[in-house]
């Protein structure tokens, strides 16, 4: 009996690691087409129930294609950046430092009275009601605040409307610095890091260091890094493998403290990106962040057991699609090497030039559907919507979204794309016409609280 009880545990080890190597051989030949085809430019990480099966760099670390991209290589990774700060928030409220029903205005008592009605959970999940200022007021963390003082009234009832900025992540710091009596990058490295034994991390590391991967464009040309706010982490790979294992673990903050972070208002994201929850176990976990043509994105489902953590310092907004190849690779189901972005191919065009730029859209549409990818074809019109709403060119952004909603797509896509216009209507001073994009997102998609809350202000009822 002992014997074959020994056989079986042989056979079972022996095509575990066949199907294992065959994972690891399907895996980089994904990657490998990928970066032939040049949407990847990277480091990336492969586990399967907490071992390692792949972990290899494709491409360059700097646009003139000199130095070769290693694995210990840190990159940006955007606004994944946020779970730390969330994490460190969590973690300062279990010990009793703060909470998170505190008042805005016992952090920052020379702000306006309406500081008074937002806590600092509205912070932690985006429903602060704090709009969205632009980059000549909210820049840096000092025009931050000296914008905040001047902003007389804030859009929205807090906890009524999500709104994804980074003034709420700016204040999330601040308060980090002034209850802990430290730098929040010291913090992040004294208290957060070494609880998932994050030893190559840092805080706004400089972009210029000799193990940083430098971002480049599309044209091969640096891009100069623009974001000027503090706080922006950046590690390799692994480092961020071992952030996520260690916050299910628990080895970082609480369960409930992890649920609290995960939580989101509906139809936005959560400092966590993406969560799922089974009871008060997280059991399903992803983010994407990107600064400056750098991209990270991270995929953990402690149900299947797959992880997958991506870099790339030259963003072709690829990686979830790669990342879905990979789980249907390691799941034994079909895949597909994804194809250029739509997106990142006509947003720039556009911007300079919006007769042309679209007239190539078009084109793309009728003879370039072989090597660009249309299917989510509402949602890259909306991105470059949004795109050229940041850049003040409302008007431009409302005809894409014009173009967006006509066609046929799921209804909360479609919901989406009358919000942003509504939005855009709002900034030209144009409040009917806002409104009536607004009943439009609500009518498509009765789910919509943004859009709701949007109708309430506007009407008053």
């Amino acid at each position: 009996m002992r014997i074959y009880l020994i056989l079986f545990i042989v056979l079972v080890f022996s095509f575990t690691s066949k199907a294992q190597r065959s994972a690891k051989l399907q895996i980089d030949s994904l990657m490998s087409i990928a970066h032939q085809r040049g949407i990847f430019n990277g480091n990336i990480l492969v586990a399967n129930h907490g071992k390692v099966i792949y972990e290899k760099s494709f491409g360059f670390a700097d646009a003139e294609k000199k130095i070769p991209l290693k694995k210990e290589m840190r990159f940006d990774i955007g606004s994944i950046s946020k779970e730390f700060n969330g994490a460190a928030i969590m973690l300062l409220a279990e010990h009793g430092k703060l909470s998170l029903d505190d008042e805005l205005l016992k952090y920052f008592p020379d702000l306006p009275l309406w500081a008074k009605d937002i806590k600092i959970k509205h912070l932690i999940n985006y429903t602060s009601g704090i709009p969205v200022l632009g980059p000549q007021f909210d820049a840096t963390d000092t025009l931050i605040l000296k914008s905040l003082k001047n902003l007389k009234e804030i859009v929205a009832a807090p906890g009524t409307l999500y709104i994804y900025n980074h003034i709420n992540v700016s204040l999330q710091r601040d308060i980090i610095e002034k209850v802990s009596g430290m730098s929040y990058a010291a913090f992040l490295e004294d208290h957060i890091f070494p609880l998932a034994d994050m030893n190559q991390s840092a805080v706004d590391y400089p972009i210029a260091s000799k193990d940083m991967a430098r971002a480049f464009d599309e044209d091969g040309k640096n891009v100069e890094y623009a974001q000027q706010t503090k706080g922006w982490v950046r590690l390799p790979v692994r480092d961020l493998y071992k952030w996520f294992i260690a916050l299910d673990a628990n080895k970082v903050i609480s369960p409930e403290s992890v649920k609290v972070l995960g939580n989101n208002f509906p139809g936005g994201e959560s400092s966590l990106g993406t969560a799922e929850f089974l009871a008060d176990t997280l059991v399903w976990h992803q983010h994407q962040g990107s600064n400056s043509n750098y991209e990270a994105a991270f995929y953990h489902d402690r149900r299947n057991g797959v992880s997958v953590v991506m870099m790339t310092n030259n963003q072709q907004m690829k990686v979830w699609p790669l990342k879905t190849a990979i789980v249907n690779i390691i799941n034994g189901k079909p895949f597909a090497v994804p194809k250029k972005s739509l997106y990142l191919s006509i947003r720039d065009k556009i911007l300079a030039d919006f007769t042309k730029g679209m007239d190539y859209y078009h084109e793309l549409k009728i003879s370039g559907q072989d090597r660009f990818d249309f299917s989510f074809e509402i949602g890259d019109l909306i991105s470059v919507a949004k795109y050229l709403q940041r850049r003040g060119r409302f008007d431009d952004a409302i005809s894409v979204l014009k173009e967006a909603v006509s066609l046929p797509a799921r209804p909360q896509d479609l919901s989406y794309g009358y919000e942003i216009m509504g939005e855009c209507f709002q900034k030209k001073n144009a409040n009917a016409l806002a409104l009536e994009c607004y009943q439009n997102a609500l009518a498509k998609y009765p789910a919509n609280k943004n859009a709701e809350g949007m109708i309430l202000k506007l009407t008053g009822n």
